[in-house]
Parts: structure tokens; C-alpha cells; sequence
């Protein structure tokens, strides 16, 4: 890599600074930039060798051939060099022809000149030795990053078991895979190793890492910047060296109109209260460099033993910067947020038994098709409904829209498969597995569990189908957010009436608990903590104050604030996509609802013209069209740039974390699952984390370099 231009002799650092753009990936584009400049050294290089190590200046280049549009300073994507000193590349090693009609006058002149740079140069020559000396403790440092780069983005930790027995890495990933590079020829990296007759110690590596991260935060904070709003989601909490961090992702709409969501980073989740929200707000502010007044929205993902926190985080965002309106997270559906966030012992006993159930089953396929199995046994004569219920249970079902009805559906075929194993009278299972089956039974035995079962199962059927059109298409997502209303109508009549609903549920569960032989009965651990006899507590009346109505009312609240009026509205202008306009065909979408971004869009007082434009422009299929019927698609219409409002408001209902992304758009999302459940516990960093799902915009090594060289000037002496 070089931080100068690649053309010979170019001045352009020294007496007129210049832009400098990477060589192109595209080969034949890249074939033409290295004739142009007439480095013979460069004819054998790949592309991809080109575009990491090597630049063009901007002096190079034609005005025309600058993207004006653009916020910084970019190429055309058809960008050739045209502009070239000749006689200075002449002069490097003779790689241009002079003219034939050179007179002697001018060769005489020609030879003068050539005097006199050498004369230059003989007087510079200690300049030019100290030169090398630089340029080589950069390459040394370049080949360190490299091969932490590579590292990071395979999600192989630099460090490794010999760790523990010396500071030096001598037999770490790191360390093995310098020395790989130093016996391919690497002499740059082999000379500073033998001159220091040392490994790299752990303090270096760590420096290394330190400034990978700031560089790559520095980058997704510009990209962020460059394309203007975005949305603050977060994930559920995870350990890393014995402290809680909360996982940060941005959503945003880059420059070509596509849908983007970055990993950020993760927050200390250490403290209580307001203080632990100032304290993550003040990081994402001063320390990150978020500019947090372009944020429009906020999703949370949370268990019930830290909502609380999670809320006090949230109200505080909302509090200092109001547009960050708080939305319900894609990647989890409704019913599973909204039970995730109850702190119930009931609800928690459920939530937490699912997810043994899904460890559990994901051990070995032997344990599906043992479930399989006992589920044939309790449908001998509904085999349709044995076969979907195999399909379903072959599934991620625990986080479907309809786990608990599911779950109701197979739980005595699940425990007569769990007992079977944890009998297991053909030793057919380890030890562990047994383990796990017996905590699962534990949990499917108590009557606590099944009270709370039941009540999720019927009051969440409430709010199944929205949650399911709500992580649909955008006419689902649409013909949702104007459902609301019968849906919150529907919780209150059952909160208003919730003598009787309970009175339904206990029955059904404990019929349940019946078939399963499980006496119904109040938890040990509330009779406990009042020190209450045993039959004192009638279970029926106990699980009414405790479960049902706490359940009710916490979906009634939690549902009422993921939606809010300025949500809904957001949600709403989805009429803006084509598909939709389609269905509704009568009715020309809402300028009412479009009114939440009025001090977002370039020009307020054009919208309802605008609108109307764009309604008519849509509104009339012609024969075997196919209108775009996603915001992706329609973000993507060639035309939609003469729109300027309807493509600023496009954009925006486009970061809303409630919207379900692409595939292709969804992949830092996909990249932090894998590398929480396949990095061990002892080599999670929160560094490499963040290296790992953000490899594809580390691309340049010189701002790292430089950044080190920045930070740590004492390295450069001492090496």
C-alpha cells in the first residue's frame, strides 16, 4: 500500500496536495490505469493487489471525471487518468519514448537539466537514505495489521493456549502466522524480527487491536454521516471476560439507495438506573462520535432480568433527543419481545425452558426423530397433524409468532421424549444430554409453567397476526399498521373482563396438568417468601393477581409504546410503494402521515404535489407490468430521484428497525450470531468482535498505520 501517487515523479504531495483514489477492481478498467501511468512493475500485479496497495492522485485526472455529485470527493465510475507529465516519466527509466523530432538544442538542454537533478540529488542523498528506514518500519507495521485482518475476518482469535505461559505469543495464531509470512519471503517483517530476537509481546498485540478498532469505528462513524439519518437497535446482552456489554447496531440508506445495518460496537452495561443510560448515551456521543440528533428511531432487545434498564435507556434517549421514536426490533417477533421483557417468574420459567429446548434438540438429530416418534404415539389417528407438527418441531419454533400454541400442542409428546431419555435404558445418550433432558422435564412438570404457558398461548393469539403481517411485505406491514386499533381493542376488552378469561385459562391448564398427572399449585418459592401454609393460597386466585392480569397489562403497555401514533404514521406512508398503490387503487395516500418527516424532506412545501404526482405515476398498471412491491425495489427505480420528497421519506421509513431487511442487507446482523456462538468464552473480544463483522470496510491499511505510527511514536524508535 502507498500513502503517495503511483505515477512516477508525481509532485503532487509535496507541492499541491491531491486526492487520492484506489485502482479499480474492474480488470480492464485497472489494465488501462497501469498503461497510463507506465510503471512496467505494476503490468504483473492483480487487480485486487492494485486496489489494496496502490493509488492515483486527483492531478491525474479531467474535473469530468469527479462525481460532483457526491459529498466527498469520489470518481466517475468509468474514470480514466488522461493527464501525465511525460518528460517526468520519461526520466523513470526511460519508459517513454522521446519525440523524433527532438532538436539538438533540446537534447542539449535535455542533458543540462539531467546535470542538474543530479546534482540535486547527490545534494540530498542523506534525505533520500533516511528514507528507506521509515518506509520499511511501515511495511513492518502494514504486515502486523494484515495478519490481524485476516484473522479477525476468519474470527480466529490472535492469541492462543501458550499464551498463559509467557507474555511473548510464540505459540499463538498471531505469532504462527507472522512467522508463515516471514518463511514466504517476507523480508521486511523477517529483518525487524531478527533484529529485535523477540516475539511480539502482548502489549503491542493489544495496541494493534486498539488502533484497528478506532480506525474501523472511525470509518462506519463517516459512512453513518455521509448518508445522513439512521436507527439505534441493540441486542441482548452478552458476557465478555466476566462483564455485561450491550451489542449496538446503525441502520441507515447508503448512497445507492440500499438499506444498510453496521455493528457498531458494545457498551459497558455496567451500573443502574438513569446514571447507566447517561453513562451510555455520554460513550455514544463523545466517545463513538455518533451525532445522535440524526437518529429517528430506537429498538431494544432484552430478557426480563434487565428490561427495566433497557426501558430507563430508552425513555432517556427519547428524552434528549425526541425523534428517536421507540419501535419494536425486526429480528425478533412480537409475541417473543413481549414475553421476553415480563419480569414473571411464570413467563421467565417458559422463556428460559424454551431456549434449553432448542439447545437440547440441536445436540444430535437422533433427539428429533425420538420426538417425532412420541408424537406419532399421541396423533395415532390425525396423521396430517402429526406430519405438521414433525415440520414444525424440525424448525426454529421456539421463536415463531405461534410458539406457545405449539408449544400447548406437543408438550406430552415432549416430555415422554425428554423422560425416555433421561431413562435411557439402551445407553443410547451421554451424560450431558441426560442432564439436559432431566432439566427440561423439571421445568415441564411444574404447574407453574403450564399455568403461564396457557396464558401466553391465549392472550398472544390476540396479537399473533399482527406480529406476523408486521415482519411481512410492505402490504402486510401496511394493512398492520392501520390494525392497531381492533387489536388494542381486543386486549382491553379481555383486560376489562378478566374474571371470567382466567377462569377459561386456569380450567385449560389444569386439564393440562391433568393428562400430564401434575397436581395444580401455588409455586413453592411465593409460599416461602410469605411464609404461607400450603392450601392457604388458592391456586386459581393466586395466578389471576400474579399472571393474567400482570400479562394483560404488561402486552396492553408494551404494544400501546412500540407503536405510537408517530410509528404508526411512519409505518403508514409504506402507501408510497407501488405495490400498494395498486391495492389501494381509490384511495391517494396520506398527506397527514407523511407530515412526522416534515422537517426531514428537502422541500415540505411541494409534498402534496408531489404526492399526488407520484400517485398518478403509480396508480395505472399497464398490460404484464409488474409494479415494485418492497421499499428495497422502490428506492431502486431510476426515476425515483425526480421525487425528491417521496425518495427522502422513502429512505427514512427505510431505517426503521421494524421493517425486516433484506437478505443481502441483512448480514452484520448474521455475522454477530455466528461469532457469539462459535468464538469460546476465553477468546471473545470485544475488539475483534467488531473487526470480525465490520472486515469489509477495513479495505486501506495506511490509516492504520498512520494512526499507530500517531499514537505510539516511542514503537518506532524502540524497534
Amino acid at each position: 500500500m502507498q500513502n503517495h501517487c503511483a505515477v512516477p515523479n508525481c509532485t503532487s504531495a509535496k507541492s499541491d496536495p491531491q486526492p487520492l483514489f484506489r485502482f479499480p477492481h474492474d480488470p480492464e478498467r485497472c489494465k488501462k490505469w497501469v498503461e497510463k501511468c507506465q510503471r512496467q512493475d505494476l503490468i504483473d500485479k492483480s487487480p485486487e493487489q492494485l486496489y489494496r496497495y496502490y493509488r492515483l492522485c486527483g492531478k491525474h485526472f479531467v474535473t469530468t471525471s469527479i462525481d460532483s455529485d457526491a459529498q466527498s470527493t469520489v470518481l466517475k465510475d468509468d474514470a480514466i487518468p488522461t493527464i501525465f507529465d511525460t518528460l517526468s516519466q520519461s526520466q523513470n527509466g526511460g519508459q517513454v519514448k522521446r519525440s523524433k523530432e527532438t532538436t539538438k538544442d533540446d537534447e542539449i538542454k535535455s542533458k543540462g537539466r539531467k546535470k542538474i537533478k543530479k546534482s540535486q540529488a547527490e545534494t540530498n542523498k542523506d534525505d533520500v537514505q533516511t528514507i528507506p528506514e521509515e518506509e520499511k518500519h511501515k511495511e513492518y507495521l502494514k504486515s502486523l495489521f494484515e495478519v490481524l485482518v485476516l484473522l479477525g475476518e476468519q474470527s480466529i482469535p490472535p492469541t492462543g493456549p501458550g499464551d498463559d505461559k509467557q507474555d511473548g505469543l510464540s505459540s499463538s495464531n498471531f505469532q504462527a502466522l507472522l512467522e508463515y509470512r516471514m518463511n514466504c519471503g517476507d523480508e521486511v517483517l523477517k529483518t525487524r524480527h531478527d533484529a529485535n530476537k523477540e516475539c511480539l509481546s502482548s502489549a503491542q498485540l493489544s495496541q494493534l487491536i486498539e488502533v484497528c478498532e478506532k480506525c474501523i469505528r472511525e470509518k462506519l462513524k463517516e459512512e453513518v454521516k455521509q448518508n445522513g439519518f439512521f436507527t439505534l437497535i441493540t441486542d441482548d446482552l452478552v458476557k465478555i471476560s466476566g462483564e455485561w456489554y450491550l451489542p449496538v447496531f446503525l441502520r441507515y440508506v447508503d448512497q445507492s439507495n440500499c438499506q444498510r445495518e453496521r455493528f457498531v460496537g458494545f457498551l459497558s452495561f455496567e451500573g443502574d438506573g438513569d446514571a447507566l443510560a447517561e453513562k451510555l448515551l455520554t460513550e455514544m456521543t463523545d466517545e463513538w462520535g455518533l451525532n445522535m440528533e440524526q437518529c429517528r428511531g430506537q429498538a431494544h432487545s432484552c430478557s426480563g432480568t434487565h428490561f427495566s434498564k433497557i426501558k430507563t435507556f430508552a425513555a432517556k434517549l427519547r428524552q434528549k433527543y425526541p425523534l428517536a421514536v421507540l419501535t419494536l426490533k425486526s429480528t425478533h417477533t412480537l409475541n417473543m419481545s413481549l414475553a421476553s421483557g415480563m419480569d414473571l417468574s411464570g413467563v421467565q420459567l417458559v422463556m428460559c425452558t424454551f431456549k434449553k429446548i432448542e439447545s437440547f434438540f440441536s445436540q444430535s438429530p437422533s433427539l428429533y426423530l425420538e420426538l417425532e416418534h412420541a408424537i406419532s404415539i399421541f396423533y395415532p389417528e390425525k396423521e396430517e397433524k402429526a406430519n405438521e407438527l414433525k415440520e414444525i418441531c424440525r424448525t426454529s419454533w421456539t421463536g415463531r409468532h405461534d410458539a406457545f400454541e405449539v408449544a400447548v400442542e406437543i408438550l406430552e409428546a415432549l416430555l415422554l421424549c425428554v423422560d425416555s431419555v433421561l431413562d435411557n435404558e439402551d445407553l443410547r445418550w451421554n451424560d450431558q444430554i441426560t442432564h439436559n433432558a432431566l432439566e427440561i422435564s423439571k421445568a415441564l412438570t411444574d404447574f407453574e409453567f403450564i399455568m403461564a404457558l396457557i396464558v401466553l398461548k391465549n392472550i398472544m393469539t390476540l396479537t399473533r397476526a399482527f406480529g406476523k403481517n408486521m415482519r411481512g411485505k410492505a402490504t402486510d406491514v401496511h394493512f398492520a399498521a392501520n390494525s392497531l386499533k381492533a387489536v388494542l381493542h381486543s386486549l382491553k376488552e379481555v383486560s376489562d373482563n378478566i374474571d371470567v378469561y382466567h377462569e377459561f385459562w386456569n380450567d385449560e391448564a389444569v386439564n393440562l396438568a391433568a393428562a400430564l398427572e401434575i397436581p395444580a399449585k401455588v409455586p413453592r418459592s411465593f409460599l416461602r417468601k410469605h411464609q404461607t401454609e400450603p392450601g392457604s393460597v388458592h391456586p386459581e386466585s393466586y395466578y389471576k393477581d400474579h399472571l393474567s392480569v400482570p400479562v394483560v397489562n404488561h402486552v396492553i403497555k408494551e404494544v400501546s409504546e412500540l407503536f405510537c401514533e408517530e410509528h404508526l404514521k411512519a409505518l403508514r406512508c409504506l402507501s408510497l410503494v407501488p405495490a400498494v398503490i395498486e391495492l389501494h387503487k381509490s384511495a391517494e395516500p396520506e398527506e397527514e402521515n407523511m407530515q412526522v418527516f416534515k422537517d426531514d424532506i428537502p422541500n415540505a412545501g411541494t409534498l402534496s404535489a408531489e404526492l399526488h404526482c407520484w400517485w398518478v405515476k403509480w396508480s395505472k398498471k399497464g398490460k404484464g407490468e409488474t409494479f415494485p412491491s418492497s421499499l428495497h425495489e422502490t428506492l431502486q427505480l431510476t426515476d425515483v430521484k425526480f421525487f425528491p420528497n417521496m425518495l427522502a421519506v422513502l429512505r427514512l421509513i427505510s431505517i426503521l428497525p421494524t421493517l425486516t431487511l433484506e437478505d443481502s442487507c441483512n448480514v452484520a446482523y448474521k455475522r454477530f450470531k455466528m461469532y457469539m456462538e462459535n468464538t469460546p468464552d476465553k477468546f471473545k473480544s470485544k475488539s475483534l468482535a467488531l473487526l470480525n463483522m465490520n472486515y469489509d470496510v477495513v479495505g486501506d491499511l495506511d490509516s492504520m498505520v498512520e494512526e499507530y505510527m500517531k499514537t505510539y511514536p516511542d514503537r518506532e524508535e524502540a524497534s
